[in-house]
């Protein structure tokens, strides 16, 4: 049951499939630092029926200063079980923002697990389409996750590294999905003693060109493509998806695996680690016009 599931379903997939045995439903929710707003006061005031909470913030590698590490393969593992969520489960996930709903997409594929999808639209679409709303918290029946890290899909700073001095024709192209004044270094970052800028050579693409604007869904493949070629990506070559701290970047690749695409990798530790080590070049300025 779980072969050919997602990475995307609708609000009426998930109404006719709710009460399937096999079917965990996550509420993923986050919001940036700078964002005064509690997800987890959100979820208590109402969530799809036999949702489940999960803060990414907390699902992470504890031994990492970057804030949204993929943590550990049993330490990933160990949680989802705990959660009652296992390896034969199709896996739903979404949020009551924009993006972080396709982070925990992205772990999940990360650490092998292929059955899951995001909600397309998420908590927005649920409501619009008159989806139901619960504000019980259930207890999770213990269940058994088995992990399995595939590194082909995520970079690590030191290869980001190495990148850099790849001859262009060769090189990953890196791809930045956060917006373009804080890709150009024009506003501060969110994190505290973090500098401005972006890695060189990278190209912004805002996440935000991905998504239907009135509808809060995924463009269809052929504009998603066409978002990317804009910008002077080619989505044939070697794509690396970054961000601020690992987790829009992940909708950058779920929008190319939309277009058949299923093997961008993450820079995990995005600019919240790259930017924190004072001995990495970064760009200012949206063309890169002015080197760190």
């Amino acid at each position: 049951m779980t072969e050919n599931f997602g990475p995307l379903v609708d609000t009426g997939w998930l109404k006719d499939n709710l009460a399937q045995s096999d079917v965990r439903i996550i509420d993923a929710t986050w919001y940036a630092p700078i964002d005064d707003k509690d997800a987890r006061a959100e979820f208590a005031a109402g969530h799809i029926p036999g949702a489940i909470y999960v803060d990414i913030s907390d699902v992470r590698d504890p031994a990492h200063p970057a804030p949204h590490m993929l943590p550990p393969a049993d330490l990933f593992a160990d949680y989802m079980g705990k959660a009652g969520i296992g390896s034969d489960c199709r896996i739903v996930v979404y949020d009551n923002g924009e993006y972080a709903a396709s982070r925990l997409w992205w772990m999940f594929r990360a650490l092998g697990h292929d059955a899951v999808a995001m909600l397309d639209g998420g908590l927005a679409a649920w409501k619009q389409t008159g989806g139901a709303l619960e504000t019980d918290t259930r207890s999770a029946t213990q269940a058994e996750f088995r992990a399995v890290a595939r590194p082909e899909l995520v970079r690590s700073m030191s290869e980001m590294r190495a990148n850099i001095d790849v001859q262009s024709g060769t090189r990953a192209q890196v791809v930045d999905a956060r917006p373009p004044a804080r890709f150009a270094g024009e506003l501060p970052e969110m994190r505290p003693g973090l500098e401005s800028g972006h890695i060189p050579g990278s190209v912004n693409l805002h996440y935000i060109h991905l998504i239907d604007a009135e509808t809060g869904r995924f463009r269809p493949p052929a504009e998603i493509e066409r978002a990317f070629r804009d910008r002077g990506i080619d989505p044939d070559r070697p794509i690396v998806a970054t961000c601020g701290s690992g987790v829009s970047a992940c909708h950058l690749a779920l929008g190319l695996y939309l277009t058949g695409r299923r093997d961008v990798p993450v820079y995990d530790g995005s600019w919240a680690e790259w930017g924190a080590h004072k001995d990495n070049p970064r760009l200012l300025g949206r063309d890169g016009e002015t080197g760190k």
